[in-house]
């Protein structure tokens, strides 16, 4: 660089207007912190995703072989338990179906000879930890329960999309990690998914994972 150039004084309207694209360009940007690697948007390879665990307000159907009337459609309370025919206040929230048909079966031992008890889930609300939560700017913030294989392309046909005002490629994915009992953010590219089609800002989500999308500043 010249002794001539470096004397050399800028106006202030270009002193100005690199701030503000330097401002603008900060709020623009990508959300900082470690990135999940991309997902594919059709799985060759699905699987079954975790056991399902019972969550309040779940549909259920108990089925007693043999014996219909110990049978019973219930609907999970909010406080996490469920009342049948010869059976109260039996807890069912955070058991898998089959543990709770094995807690009833042993309930049910005590009027009738081993009994064949089976639950069927019919209508799934989860418990928060399997639901994923979309909260922020977005068309329509909610729970929704996870399935095996669930993507955040598919959180974000859920919810409706991003909001007009939303800063989606500074979103954020907050995840608790079971081994270190701690939570972990991870940057989300949400504008770049689904307004500009970049398929590597797909990621695959997990049980309890909460997305969080902020409002731009202008």
């Amino acid at each position: 660089m010249t002794a001539a150039f470096k004397n050399k004084k800028l106006p202030k309207y270009m002193i100005g207007a690199g701030l503000a694209s330097l401002a603008v360009a900060g709020c623009s940007g990508v959300s900082s912190g470690p990135q999940l690697p991309p997902a594919s948007f059709v799985s060759m390879q699905e699987g079954p995703g975790e056991e399902y665990v019972i969550g309040p307000l779940d549909e259920l159907t108990i089925f007693v072989w043999r014996n219909p009337e110990l049978g019973a459609k219930v609907q999970v309370r909010p406080d996490g338990r469920i009342t049948t025919p010869l059976i109260t206040d039996m807890p069912a929230v955070g058991k898998t179906p089959a543990m709770l048909a094995q807690d009833l079966k042993l309930q049910l031992s005590e009027y009738i000879n081993e009994p064949l008890v089976s639950v069927i889930v019919n209508n799934f609300s989860g418990t928060f930890s399997q639901q994923i939560r979309v909260v922020g700017a977005t068309e329509k913030p909610a729970s929704i329960p996870y399935r095996a294989n669930m993507t955040l392309l598919d959180a974000m046909i859920a919810v409706g999309g991003l909001s007009e005002f939303a800063s989606g490629n500074k979103a954020r994915l907050v995840r608790y990690n079971r081994g270190t009992g701690k939570q972990q953010e991870y940057g989300l590219r949400i504008a770049d998914l689904l307004e500009r089609g970049q398929t590597k800002a797909n990621v695959m989500l997990r049980p309890g994972d909460v997305i969080i999308i902020p409002k731009s500043m202008f």
